[in-house]
């Protein structure tokens, strides 16, 4: 005679089933971590621009990305040193960021202006959005000097001559020392028009310096 059905007979038993599908579960996603492990970055492109050993040592340190390699390869043809490397992406890291200003800094170096001055704008932190005029005012024959007085001033939020209006002036024939003074005297964009004006009418830079005494 048949024996009766009992899901007794199939050792059906509702915990171990729940066991084994929690361990299926962690097993697959244990498999899938293992799958999409982080790759090292590849650092083999700053060997073959020419950064020193000792130097992508730092960097590895420091944990760069394939992204920042390639950021840190343009600076290094554009002309930054292997320490000027490490500097820019130290100071990324201490701000919490991702070195990203490879091409602007490549373009600055590129343009005349020097490397500690580069490295100074960067610790102003004026490099990405005011590279293009820094570039222009550089390329205009305006010195590092006065790029770097411009840079300080912006950074603090302080009135200053634009770009455009410096070249001007100096076209117009006035000093370095004079358009120096003019951006440290916080003289703002809006006088730049009389400056010129008074400039074609045979003014020396002495006397339009009286206009704007120091400490406005």
């Amino acid at each position: 005679m048949p024996r009766p059905f009992s899901t007794r007979s199939l050792n059906y038993r509702p915990g171990r089933l729940l066991t084994a599908l929690l361990s299926f579960f962690t097993a697959t996603l244990l498999l899938a971590a293992g799958c999409h492990r982080v790759l090292p970055t590849n650092t083999v492109p700053l060997d073959s621009t020419g950064v020193n050993f000792s130097a992508i040592q730092t960097l590895k340190s420091l944990d760069v990305t394939n992204a920042e390699v390639a950021q840190i390869v343009t600076a290094k043809q554009g002309g930054l040193s292997d320490d000027g490397c490490v500097a820019l992406v130290r100071l990324a890291r201490s701000r919490k960021e991702q070195f990203h200003t490879g091409e602007d800094v490549a373009q600055l170096l590129q343009a005349g202006v020097s490397e500690p001055t580069v490295l100074e704008l960067a610790q102003l932190n004026q490099i990405g959005l005011w590279t293009g005029e820094a570039q222009a005012m550089r390329l205009a024959g305006l010195s590092d000097r006065i790029l770097l007085e411009e840079a300080r001033r912006r950074a603090a939020g302080q009135p200053v001559l634009s770009g455009a209006s410096l070249a001007n002036f100096k076209n117009a024939g006035m000093s370095e020392s004079a358009l120096f003074q003019l951006v440290r005297r916080g003289v703002p964009d809006s006088d730049a028009r009389k400056i010129i004006a008074l400039r074609r009418r045979g003014w020396s830079d002495a006397r339009i310096l009286r206009l704007f005494p120091s400490g406005r």
